[in-house]
């Protein structure tokens, strides 16, 4: 977070730009994707428009209808949940028809889901059965590492089953596919073999001119969200007592808790003249962001990512409690993202509308030809130091 984020101009900024729009803004909004104009919706932050038109394809008016049915879609979700009880499949934000979408295996749960503002789909198998086949998958690769040639695995709430993704060929590897016949007898699997190398990899990059924040001199990676006594970011930035200096050379911490591979976080605790305020980097392709909670996006839902090599990309969340297999090691309970990303960008920030969503953790490909990127939930992150978000 460049030297933006130390001055006091931010403070006023923060009375004066918001992103996204409250539910009431969502519930009048009518069938023509546009919002109309409400005294209680939030407007949305300068330039997010050209961002969500340059990634998503969206108008002004459908990037705002979007946001507000998000956020909708985000705080039904946890009840959604209840509702469903046992027979929960899973959920999704579904674009084309604005709604949350969740997939029960008991029919006669539908009619309270849909009553509460949701639309329901039956489904074979319930969360918990697709989650303990993961588990199983993620216990295995924990005793004995993952071969290369297995990419991911996730819970695909849509397909109602743990899908494993391979490398193009890697079926022909014994080991592949003694993985693959290990992870099929642990619940419903599907495995696809992919066209294209699509290798995951962590994106921390050697030292360039003016970014955000270095590591112990020689490594650069970008600042995820302020919380009370510093900020998160990856793990595979930085160990624990790794020292930390900002844009502009002077010290600003060291690293106070860090975890990799396994997970991808870690908490810097800052000082030396350094504080904290609840905003996002737009690096002008948009306004800087407010933070104003973490509700979590379901899968469908848009996303941006603010970092310090591409600075400002949106696209949406693919998938939930995904394991990533790096040459490093598997990192477990990641999202998944079609965001671009490159070396750099690591440790910054994902956002939806004004809620924090987690920090950049890797991904394939580049903001030319385009890739995928995860990202670590920054509510585990900020559970496992005990730590509290800095919010507007």
């Amino acid at each position: 977070m460049r030297n933006t984020l130390a001055r006091v101009a931010m403070a006023t900024l923060m009375t004066l730009s918001t992103l996204g729009l409250g539910a009431s803004a969502a519930a009048a909004a009518d069938r023509t994707g546009e919002t109309p104009a409400t005294g209680t919706a939030r407007p949305l932050s300068p330039g997010l428009t050209d961002a969500l038109r340059r990634d998503l394809g969206l108008t002004e008016g459908q990037a705002a209808r979007r946001l507000a049915r998000e956020d909708l879609a985000a705080r039904l979700a946890p009840r959604a949940e209840q509702l469903a009880g046992p027979a929960f499949g899973g959920s999704w934000y579904d674009a084309d028809r604005e709604t949350l979408v969740v997939a029960v295996t008991d029919a006669a749960r539908a009619t309270a889901l849909r009553a509460a503002g949701a639309e329901a789909v039956v489904v074979r198998h319930s969360q918990q059965e697709l989650d303990g086949a993961k588990a199983a998958i993620d216990t295995r690769s924990r005793a004995a590492a993952a071969p290369a040639g297995v990419s991911s695995w996730r819970v695909d709430p849509r397909r109602n089953s743990v899908v494993v993704e391979l490398a193009p060929g890697a079926r022909q590897d014994a080991r592949v596919a003694a993985f693959v016949a290990a992870a099929e007898q642990a619940g419903p699997v599907t495995v696809e073999e992919q066209s294209v190398d699509r290798t995951p990899r962590t994106l921390s990059a050697g030292v360039v001119g003016g970014d955000p924040y270095y590591i112990n001199g020689n490594t650069r990676c970008s600042i995820g969200f302020a919380v009370q006594g510093g900020f998160v970011s990856a793990g595979h930035c930085g160990g624990a007592g790794s020292s930390v200096v900002g844009w502009d050379g002077s010290a600003m911490g060291s690293f106070a808790g860090s975890s990799f591979p396994g997970n991808d976080y870690s908490f810097i605790r800052i000082g030396n003249g350094w504080w904290t305020v609840p905003v996002v980097l737009g690096w002008g392709t948009v306004s800087d962001v407010l933070v104003r909670g973490s509700w979590q996006a379901p899968v469908g839902s848009s996303v941006c990512r603010s970092g310090s090599t591409t600075h400002w990309h949106c696209g949406t969340v693919q998938g939930l409690n995904e394991t990533v297999n790096y040459s490093q090691g598997a990192v477990y309970q990641v999202t998944r993202t079609s965001v671009c990303a490159e070396p750099g960008d690591s440790g910054g920030s994902f956002i939806t509308g004004d809620q924090a969503q987690g920090v950049t953790s890797g991904g394939w490909g580049n903001c030319s030809s385009g890739g995928q990127t995860w990202f670590q939930p920054v509510n585990e992150i900020l559970s496992v130091y005990g730590l509290s978000l800095v919010t507007a």
